[in-house]
């Protein structure tokens, strides 16, 4: 398969059409982001990698680091996370307070922003230095020391919170927050800050694509039964209430971020970044979801 002609060949026919969509006002520090930015990396399990466009520049990977984040958590408590967080699709919104009443402060899924709440809460409660130990094992997972949180993208979602402020103090109220939902809410928009490249993005979620080992140093970070569980998940809850359109266009497990990035993987091949910061009405980059069901459908290679 030549997947770099393919890359090449997609990414053109992309970029000369219509990019809709609009980028994120809600966070300051993301609006100004220039609209018709537009990368793709692709790296494989043996390490070949390509790119095209912006593929080296750095943007805020904003919900793709939930996956991180999840990743984290899971190796460290194992099968005791799902009794506070479920891994069901929410076919809501990612910010809906909804369902948490009627399924008593449970978030459906990890993915979620009032998922990846408790999984801040339980980061607070296993790890000493929860900011930096994150960071340390993004960095390993990436090879590359060169990845920090944006303080002021930090700063700006902080200062526009109130929803996820409102969902955090819910769940508190069931029980599901443990501590005090100001430090919750600080190491969430951090964790949503952090700044990578496509590059840098294909290449650290190789692990996922390797049943939790990664494959330049044969270091394992999950298990494979837990690396498999997470990209079932990624499938069915990784696009938000677009999660189905995702898997029934692409088929492919994968992450998006409202910084505009998705990360698609094919297991026991390969991983792809995209990055394009014009959302559809959904919150998903519009030209990402073009190039990755093209992309599929001209390999012919999905997980079905």
């Amino acid at each position: 398969m030549n997947y770099q002609q393919i890359i090449r060949n997609v990414y053109s026919d992309i970029l000369q059409k219509e990019n809709k969509g609009k980028v994120p006002d809600y966070i300051p520090e993301i609006a100004c982001i220039d609209e018709s930015k537009f990368g793709v990396n692709f790296t494989d399990l043996d390490l070949n990698t390509f790119g095209c466009g912006d593929f080296e520049e750095k943007f805020s990977i904003q919900s793709i680091s939930k996956v991180f984040a999840l990743s984290f958590v899971y190796e460290k408590l194992g099968e005791k996370l799902w009794e506070r967080v479920d891994v069901e699709p929410s076919g809501n919104a990612f910010n809906s307070l909804i369902q948490l009443e009627a399924d008593h402060g449970i978030p459906r899924n990890p993915f979620i922003n009032a998922g990846a709440l408790v999984i801040c809460d339980i980061l607070l409660e296993i790890s000493e230095n929860p900011k930096e130990e994150l960071l340390h094992f993004i960095r390993d997972l990436s090879e590359d020391h060169q990845i920090f949180f944006n303080e002021k993208v930090a700063s700006s979602e902080m200062e526009n919170s109130f929803r996820n402020a409102a969902m955090c103090n819910f769940m508190k109220s069931f029980g599901n927050i443990k501590n005090q939902p100001d430090a919750v809410i600080e190491l969430y928009c951090h964790l949503c800050s952090i700044e990578m490249t496509c590059k840098q993005l294909s290449n650290s979620f190789l692990y996922l694509a390797n049943g939790g080992k990664k494959p330049s140093s044969n270091k394992q970070f999950l298990s494979y039964s837990k690396a498999k569980r997470i990209n079932a998940i990624l499938l069915t809850c990784g696009f938000y209430d677009e999660s189905g359109e995702f898997s029934f266009l692409v088929g492919l497990p994968g992450k998006s971020g409202v910084g505009g990035g998705i990360v698609a993987i094919l297991p026991q091949k390969y991983c792809i970044a995209v990055w394009s910061p014009r959302l559809n009405e959904k919150g998903n980059s519009y030209r990402g979801m073009k190039f990755l069901e093209e992309f599929t459908t001209q390999t012919g290679e999905s997980i079905f």
